[in-house]
């Protein structure tokens, strides 16, 4: 229950330790059940600090420790083995590796959304909920008028214009669904509600994901484009991740990533595209397991891959040997390889990178990656440098928890309170 309801509020242990006067060792032992808390006035304390109702903790039964899930891929044309048993495992290094990255938003009392945020997500929940949006009186209700829509609606979000992107979606999605044949529709459909989905990650409204990612799928499949459905796999995916179930989630990107790649009737570079952005989304969630082995294994699969396409990043993900770089950063990352990240992260050029959005997760990886090495001021330059880059990127979880945790540097930071108070963290 304490893990969780830190994870929701984007805090890695560190800052729990802080606010209770813990060690993060401790934290590290209390959330496995390794050690008890015995004091009433310490669970008073984490009651307090985590919006979790006293009784509700005084009822939690402990939990086990459980032994880490082993996820194996002996080449690259073999399936990820799946373990039933629990998703995460218990060595204290990997869970702290791996929570530092949580940044877990509900709609709930636990949210770190803002009200403007919940705002603009408003007419999209709507739609999604209850089907409730209108084509726009200016919507072209062709197949040209829609591949315009799925252009312009892919432009908003490379560009990182978050808040256009969900005021837009509504409307894009209502005007392909109106396009008749349905079966004609279907595809721009699916491109739609992939773009949603990533929408929904970046805000971090995990109910979402979940419902836009299966909406993808099903429209994909009924529109019958490979690449889409490639896609929407990797929404799902990520959709699976998100709710903790990492194994499931490994296996669904590998699965799709040979699927797409052995398939017929595309070209090959597309194919190879879409192949290495699914290895590349299945080594980030090895590496939140923390399978070394996998991780470190997809990853190199994924940049033999893309090299072996030769064509320019695919469109739907911008999939190419720049982003299996990203994600070898955040594989580092999750490993609690700091330095070698930093060290990858030394070549790569980021004025080279083709869109804002990559530019600005570029720098927050940075950051994260800093963050973990202890080195607060290169954290707070990388986030300033992602903030110029792609200024809603900053509103995502992850960097609410390293600015709420920046803030306790604020007399060497200058300007790190205001800067905390634009990513939304509430200031005093």
């Amino acid at each position: 229950m304490i893990a969780k309801a830190r994870r929701r509020k984007g805090w890695p242990q560190r800052d729990l330790a802080a606010m209770t006067g813990k060690s993060e060792s401790w934290v590290s032992q209390v959330e496995r059940d390794v050690i008890p808390v015995n004091s009433l006035e310490t669970l008073r304390q984490i009651s307090e600090v985590l919006d979790i109702p006293l009784p509700e903790l005084l009822a939690a039964a402990p939990l086990p420790a459980q032994p880490p899930v082993s996820v194996r891929r002996a080449s690259a044309s073999a399936s990820v083995v799946r373990n039933l048993g629990p998703e995460e495992g218990d060595d204290p290094v990997r869970r702290r590796e791996l929570l530092a990255a949580a940044a877990v938003v509900f709609a709930s009392p636990l949210t770190s959304a803002t009200p403007a945020e919940a705002s603009t997500l408003a007419p999209l929940e709507e739609l999604l909920l209850y089907g409730s949006a209108a084509v726009p009186e200016d919507g072209d209700v062709s197949p040209a008028g829609v591949a315009a829509a799925v252009k312009e609606s892919r432009a908003h979000f490379r560009a990182a214009r978050y808040d256009t992107l969900a005021r837009a979606l509504p409307g894009q999605i209502a005007r392909a669904r109106a396009l008749q044949p349905a079966e004609t529709a279907a595809t721009a459909v699916a491109d739609l509600y992939n773009i949603t989905a990533r929408l929904c990650i970046k805000l971090g409204e995990d109910g979402l994901v979940a419902i836009t990612a299966d909406r993808a799928l099903n429209s994909a499949r009924t529109g019958g484009d490979a690449l889409t459905i490639a896609e929407a796999h990797r929404m799902v995916s990520s959709a699976w991740r998100r709710q903790g179930h990492l194994a499931r989630a490994t296996d669904i990107a590998v699965r799709a990533a040979q699927d797409v790649r052995a398939g017929r009737g595309t070209a090959e570079p597309a194919r190879l595209a879409a192949s290495t952005s699914l290895l590349a989304t299945a080594a980030y969630t090895a590496a939140k397991m923390g399978d070394r082995q996998t991780a470190h294994a997809l990853i190199a699969e994924a940049a033999d891959t893309a090299k072996a396409g030769r064509a320019a990043a695919d469109v739907r993900t911008d999939a190419g040997i720049q982003q299996v770089q990203l994600h070898q950063l955040s594989v580092h990352y999750l490993l609690g390889d700091a330095g070698q990240a930093i060290d990858l992260a030394k070549t790569i050029d980021p004025t080279t990178l083709p869109t804002a959005e990559r530019q600005g997760r570029f720098f927050i990886d940075v950051a994260r990656c800093f963050d973990q090495w202890g080195k607060p001021e290169q954290c707070y330059r990388a986030l300033l440098a992602a903030e110029r880059a792609a200024p809603q990127e900053i509103r995502r979880g992850a960097v609410k928890g390293l600015a709420g945790g920046l803030l306790h540097h604020d007399r060497a930071l200058p300007g790190v309170r205001a800067f905390a108070g634009r990513t939304g963290v509430p200031l005093n």
